[in-house]
């Protein structure tokens, strides 16, 4: 079983920054991508970023490029996800989720992940 745990969110106002990260855990864990999502309030789950594990490769949403960056410790199987010059369309909810099996094909695609964790709040105010 693989538990991921988001922690780093908060309130910031507009123009701030925080940095989320994702602890995963579990027997033996190994990904082959991982990836932020969130969910703004009434809004559907959105894509956020990916990160390919072993060969760092990176996917981002064309409303974060620029100004999220998306981060690894291998080591420490934990991903990171760096939030600069955040607006207040980014509050929402931030999900990590890791595809252990290497099915994803499309790392957009919320339903191909097969760990979730349970979200950390940014709420970012004017």
């Amino acid at each position: 079983q693989v538990q991921l745990v988001e922690s780093g969110g908060g309130l910031v106002q507009a123009g701030g920054s925080l940095r989320l990260s994702c602890a995963a855990s579990g027997r033996a864990f190994s990904t082959y991508l991982m990836a932020w999502f969130r969910q703004p309030p009434g809004k559907e789950r959105e894509f956020v970023a990916a990160l390919g594990w072993i060969l760092g490769n990176t996917w981002y949403a064309d409303s974060v490029k620029g100004r999220f960056t998306v981060s690894r410790d291998s080591a420490e199987n934990t991903l990171y996800l760096q939030m600069n010059s955040l607006k207040p369309d980014a509050t929402a909810v931030y999900y990590c989720a890791t595809d252990t099996k290497g099915t994803v094909s499309v790392p957009a695609r919320s339903y191909e992940y097969d760990y979730w964790g349970r979200g950390t709040q940014v709420t970012v105010s004017l």
